[in-house]
């Protein structure tokens, strides 16, 4: 099995909905750091799980310097945000989302076939 992270940094905005009084709830933004976990069990034609510019490009093209709530369709938490991500990106099986220093949420899919590409 082969296993490739990569690691991209957006600036986003998002607020929730949450059942709770919190500052949160208004519109807030974060410099997120996130991590993304691929792996498969053969390489692609090019010797690769996945080019780290395709992960690149669908995070930053879809969340960088956007307002998350008018991109995910669920209340754009870390942990939600995690699982968007983790099922944008092929092969992906698990994904790291820190929205502030020492605030992470990570998503782990159970079911991902490990595959060639």
């Amino acid at each position: 099995m082969y296993y490739v992270s990569k690691r991209i940094e957006i600036s986003g905005s998002h607020q929730l909905s949450l059942s709770y009084e919190s500052k949160c709830r208004g519109l807030h933004g974060h410099n997120w750091v996130i991590t993304v976990y691929c792996r498969s069990e053969q390489l692609n034609a090019d010797g690769m799980v996945i080019d780290y510019h395709e992960i690149k490009r669908i995070v930053s093209g879809h969340l960088d310097h956007r307002h998350l709530n008018d991109v995910i369709d669920l209340n754009p938490t870390a942990e939600n945000i995690a699982r968007w991500i983790t099922e944008q990106i092929p092969c992906c099986y698990k994904t790291m989302v820190e929205e502030s220093e020492g605030n992470a949420a990570v998503y782990v899919t159970d079911d991902y076939p490990a595959h060639a590409l």
